[in-house]
């Protein structure tokens, strides 16, 4: 391979490789924010459950909470 091939592929890979990881932060981002939604969603069907437990007249279960 010559000197000059050799220097087109480093350029190219360097190139590919700033790209990928700046997906890859995108990705993380989408993930971690998917993350937390989830989050406040399983927070607040607990929640219902709960009221609806005390409406209920039911005592509480432990909880699952991790």
């Amino acid at each position: 391979m010559s000197l000059k091939n050799t220097m087109e592929k480093i350029k190219s890979l360097e190139s590919e490789k700033k790209n990928l990881l700046a997906e890859l932060e995108g990705l993380k981002k989408l993930a971690d924010a998917k993350a937390n939604a989830l989050e406040q969603e399983v927070d607040a069907l607990r929640d219902e459950i709960k009221s609806l437990k005390t409406l209920m007249g039911q005592p509480e279960a432990p909880s699952n909470k991790a």
